[in-house]
């Protein structure tokens, strides 16, 4: 199978940990301009992926029998047939699960993808946020709550998340990890709906500096 995958390097390692054990001929361009037309790959990953209809056009371009995107604050809406979305955040692409999120006739293709690189798939439903980055982003909410009311530091809190919870990382530490902006974004489009998602001011300020 033939995949090509459009991501920086800490992305690629995150997902793919030892290239060599993966059952696929991998190809990772610098960028997706780089590529030519009409490769006929088996599967697109863009884990660099922006909403814009030149990105989807490009992509569809590579005419790939499935394309799947990073987008976990944009749901799927009129991107149209062939796609399938992850949750591509950094840290999450290093779990054996993958969530995800597409039309039924691409599950099995997805599946057969994502277990060449030594990953399983967990379909969700397309809504902002999957599952685990709502569950993340608010946790970083609160932290931030917490910390504009003087509760304590960001180290402290940090380590008693760690200590207390067994999280992999303290909640600014994940926040810097995946990407401030990005937490606020998500938070910002779950809010409209949803005003417990409601993002604290000081992690407006830090995200919008």
């Amino acid at each position: 199978m033939k995949i090509i995958l459009l991501a920086n390097k800490e992305q690629k390692e995150e997902l793919i940990a030892t290239e060599p054990d993966i059952a696929a001929e991998l190809i990772w361009p610098a960028e997706l301009t780089s590529l030519q037309n009409d490769m006929e790959a088996d599967a697109c990953i863009d884990l660099l992926f922006g909403d814009t209809p030149e990105r989807i056009k490009k992509l569809r371009q590579l005419q790939a029998k499935i394309i799947i995107i990073n987008s976990v604050t944009e749901p799927l809406k009129e991107l149209g047939p062939g796609i399938v979305r992850i949750n591509g955040w950094n840290t999450f692409l290093k779990r054996q699960i993958i969530e995800a999120a597409g039309d039924d006739s691409l599950k099995k293709k997805a599946e057969e993808v994502f277990s060449l690189l030594n990953k399983k798939v967990e379909w969700v439903a397309d809504i902002a946020g999957f599952i685990s980055p709502r569950v993340v982003a608010a946790i970083i909410n609160e932290a931030y709550f917490g910390l504009g009311q003087d509760v304590s530091t960001k180290e402290e809190i940090d380590t008693a998340m760690k200590l207390g919870t067994n999280y992999p990382y303290g909640p600014f530490e994940w926040s810097e990890k995946i990407g401030l902006k990005n937490i606020y974004a998500l938070l910002k489009s779950l809010s409209e709906e949803q005003k417990r998602y409601e993002p604290a001011e000081l992690l407006i300020k830090e995200a919008t500096v």
